[in-house]
């Protein structure tokens, strides 16, 4: 295995992209595997291929740039490692279709350092020493493209948690205090993930042939992207019948669902009257009072700059219906 090391640390933005897009990164490979519910294999063929840009920067983005090298700090504080930056986009001969752009090598050892920042709203994905799917895949890519042993993942989880998860090749490797759990991969399993993202380029992106439709509203957002610019024109779509029939046919089933799913409701909010909360064996029915603030664009267009918005403000009230079945292993 020769390890191929392409410098970023002078490259632009634009550069960077455009040398991303010629092999499959470790946010791509979840993506690919259908674990990143933002983003579908779809996607990753059309920034691939040139049909739509690479996601533009925004918001969450920077500011997981920005507070990478805190994750960084805090990673090294728990766990005695020290860090260093990687400046180098890796590739190898024997993954030829992958890349990794690590954020950190841990000195000393063959191990490597990713740093992930959530929101306080998705605490519940590191619950009992578990992390998203698809950063374990983008981890076990990393360890595809370099040879490592480990890898470590560290997530601050903003306003709430610090937690590092190890990711490791040796089998009843130990797991560190600081960790919240470790999952042992095999060489087996990095060869699979392997083989997946060489299929996946030669089969769509080198062929230039789209994967597979898939429902996934990242899919519909891509296609509208590619052809957000319409033209004056018809389209023969002669062949198409027998989808189109089953798009009508599908049509009439959610209206029908959409009913009795209405008719159930109307039952049971009228089940509840006045009060807030129905229960019936292991289902909860609640009705509640909630508020919404809306502002009036009347008002605010007869208001000067720099007013006090609670004047244009008009808070309505109103009641949310919800039906939960309770499951067997509680709620957190």
């Amino acid at each position: 295995m020769v390890i191929e090391k392409i410098s970023i640390l002078t490259m632009s933005r634009g550069d960077w992209l455009r040398e991303r897009r010629n092999s499959i990164g470790g946010s791509d490979v979840g993506a690919i595997l259908g674990l990143n519910k933002y983003r579908s294999p779809y996607a990753v063929w059309a920034e691939k291929t040139g049909r739509i840009p690479e996601p533009e920067d925004n918001e969450a983005m920077r500011q997981g740039r920005d507070l990478e090298a805190y994750v960084a700090k805090r990673f090294t504080e728990k766990s005695g490692k020290l860090v260093r930056r990687c400046n180098y986009l890796l590739r190898n001969t024997d993954a030829p279709y992958l890349h990794a752009n690590i954020d950190r090598c841990v000195i000393g050892e063959e191990s490597g350092l990713e740093c992930k920042t959530a929101s306080a709203l998705n605490a519940k994905a590191y619950n009992g020493g578990s992390f998203p799917d698809s950063y374990y895949a983008q981890c076990v890519s990393y360890l595809a493209v370099t040879g490592w042993k480990r890898w470590y993942l560290a997530a601050l989880i903003l306003n709430k948690a610090f937690c590092i998860y190890q990711i490791t090749t040796i089998k009843d490797d130990d797991v560190p205090e600081w960790c919240e759990s470790s999952v042992y991969v095999s060489s087996e399993e990095i060869a699979s993930l392997k083989q997946f993202a060489a299929d996946f380029w030669e089969r769509y992106v080198g062929a230039d042939t789209p994967p597979p439709f898939d429902g996934c509203a990242s899919t519909t957002n891509t296609i509208s992207r590619m052809y957000e610019n319409s033209r004056d024109s018809v389209v023969d779509l002669f062949g198409r019948e027998s989808i189109l029939s089953e798009w009508d046919a599908l049509q009439r089933q959610a209206r029908e669902i959409h009913f009795r799913k209405m008719q159930i409701k109307q039952s049971l909010m009228d089940d509840l009257g006045r009060a807030d909360v129905g229960v019936c064996s292991d289902w909860t029915v609640q009705w509640k009072e909630q508020k919404r603030g809306v502002v009036s664009v009347e008002k605010l267009r007869k208001t000067y700059p720099g007013i006090n918005i609670g004047k244009v403000m008009t808070c309505k009230t109103f009641r949310k219906f919800s039906i939960r079945k309770e499951t067997s292993y509680g709620t957190d």
